[in-house]
């Protein structure tokens, strides 16, 4: 009778602990839900953001931005900018092109590939007391580009491995060793190409292109198309008049035939006899 009040015993205290695992791992599972649940939404997270990050790294960035700004403040503003890039004063940079046009219609552009964290200080340095007109952001997606040039450079760079192994062997014959070694030129010169083409495609990831465009405002733009027109009265009075004398000349012959022909036409008429 002991042995078999111990042995229930035994299996009441087994059953409670069975029950309270199950309650307990009933409760993390509906409370704390990151045993189970939150982990895979977690790794879902982490990978979209991963995506994210991907799709970013192959992107090449071009901004333009117009500055408007009183015409005499142009040709400094720009060369103040240029400056700044040579300087490297917001990292890396390099000006890519400078323009100034001076005259009744003043404007200036500069073209630079800058750093990204130095596109929006070079900005504001350009457009500092002036007035930023317009603004444009364009990119350009590299990935299959870069996708497809580390392929190419991959395969090169076997068939550049295979090359060299055959030229170890000295059973080769002349003619065979000299058409491997174009064969090893021309490969060698492929890689350099794609490598090259590689190397550009990285420049424009890791930098931006920016293009800032100087201009006057448009009074100051319509006052200077006047004053142009004004100066220009003389030119333009002269080659009116030059047409209008070339126009005559070309004329003058055609109203000389209708001058006879219709004094022709007079004559015959007079000569001809009235009817009674």
């Amino acid at each position: 009778m002991t042995q078999a009040i111990m042995r229930w015993a035994g299996a009441g205290v087994v059953a409670l602990a069975l029950a309270g695992c199950s309650e307990k791992a009933a409760q993390e599972h509906a409370v704390g839900g990151s045993g189970f649940a939150a982990a895979p939404a977690t790794d879902a997270a982490a990978r979209a953001g991963n995506a994210a990050d991907d799709m970013r790294a192959m992107l090449a960035y071009e901004h333009n931005a117009g500055i408007v700004l009183s015409a005499d403040e142009i040709a400094p503003r720009m060369q103040a900018a240029k400056v700044a890039c040579e300087d490297g004063r917001f990292g890396a940079c390099v000006v890519l092109d400078a323009r100034v046009q001076s005259g009744d219609r003043p404007s200036a552009s500069l073209g630079m590939r800058i750093v990204p964290a130095g596109v929006e200080p070079m900005i504001a340095l350009a457009g500092q007391d002036a007035r930023v007109g317009s603004r444009s952001t364009h990119a350009e997606d590299l990935a299959v580009q870069v996708r497809d040039n580390a392929l190419v450079q991959e395969r090169l760079r076997n068939e550049l491995a295979r090359l060299q192994e055959f030229q170890q062997r000295r059973d080769l014959a002349v003619a065979d060793m000299i058409a491997l070694s174009q064969q090893l030129a021309e490969t060698q010169a492929q890689l350099d190409a794609a490598e090259r083409e590689g190397a550009q495609h990285r420049r424009r990831i890791d930098t931006q292109k920016l293009t800032l465009d100087f201009r006057a405002p448009a009074g100051e733009s319509g006052r200077s198309e006047i004053g142009e027109a004004l100066r220009d009265f003389t030119g333009t009075l002269s080659v009116g008049a030059a047409w209008t004398i070339r126009a005559l000349a070309f004329l003058l012959p055609l109203a000389v035939v209708v001058w006879i022909v219709v004094a022709l036409v007079r004559r015959v008429r007079r000569r001809r006899p009235r009817a009674t």
